[in-house]
């Protein structure tokens, strides 16, 4: 079992989109995966199409040792989820070291899942602590731009603190046309400021924001579930293919492509 925290110092880069997007790719490679939802805005739990007003329980009563997460689990095309409610903010009124404590106690009773993936607050207050206390990993989004990145350093140092087998980069919202227009930072050239290894490149696709509104997974044929795959691949089997975000938008194709792209 994989326990892994995904994480950002700001909201607006994906972090939840990801979580939810790489449960389901790894969900296709045939991994039983498990999402906790540790954020008090309950992002993971509102783009998985639950309602956290309408869930009875929430993972908020099982940290608390009040309920057992059995009992909480909701299953949402075969992915699990320890869905939150906007009340996990009261789990500033126990001790740290308990909510440290009790996270990790009720990771100990899952141990059939293949992947675990907590979808941490954004930002590196308490809830980023209590989350990546109980992580063995951790993931960290960024977008290809230096507010993003310089975000996400810090992110990253933070997390060099504790005692993790490994930190990943994810690259999300990449747009090939700016990249190749010399607008936008290559992959390259993020993963030389960063440091970290590099596990997926996720292409900027409005559809991944709809559809993560309407609660619904992205369409299986599209490219972002292509990069999806390759990114899965990457973290199950440390394999190291990157997608190519740019391919599209070279060549004399690639600049009709290009013009398009830029009057829209």
């Amino acid at each position: 079992m994989r326990i892994i925290s995904v994480s950002n110092n700001k909201g607006g880069v994906g972090k939840t989109t990801s979580t939810i997007n790489i449960a389901a790719a790894l969900q296709i490679c045939g991994k039983r995966v498990l999402i906790i939802d540790i954020d008090h805005q309950a992002q993971a739990t509102y783009h998985l199409g639950i309602n956290p007003k309408e869930i009875e329980h929430s993972v908020f009563e099982v940290l608390k040792g009040e309920i057992a997460w059995q009992d909480v689990l909701v299953d949402r095309k075969g992915i699990h989820v320890l869905p939150a409610k906007n009340d996990l903010k009261d789990l500033d009124f126990l001790p740290f070291p308990a909510k440290e404590f009790l996270l990790k106690e009720a990771l100990e009773d899952l141990k059939d899942y293949d992947y675990i993936l907590i979808d941490c607050p954004a930002g590196i207050e308490r809830g980023f602590h209590r989350s990546v206390g109980a992580a063995v990993e951790a993931i960290v989004v960024v977008t290809p731009n230096i507010s993003s990145i310089r975000d996400a350093d810090k992110v990253i140092q933070l997390l060099k603190t504790y005692e993790l087998a490994q930190i990943y980069l994810i690259i999300n919202r990449v747009r090939g046309d700016l990249i190749v227009r010399g607008e936008n930072l290559p992959v390259s050239e993020v993963v030389d400021l960063l440091k970290i290894p590099l596990i997926g490149v996720i292409p900027e696709d409005d559809e991944v924001s709809i559809y993560a509104g309407l609660g619904k997974f992205i369409k299986e044929n599209s490219i972002t579930q292509k990069a999806l795959n390759i990114l899965a691949r990457n973290l199950d089997k440390e394999t190291d293919e990157v997608y190519d975000c740019t391919q599209k938008y070279r060549g004399l194709l690639g600049g009709i492509r290009r013009n398009l792209k830029k009057r829209i």
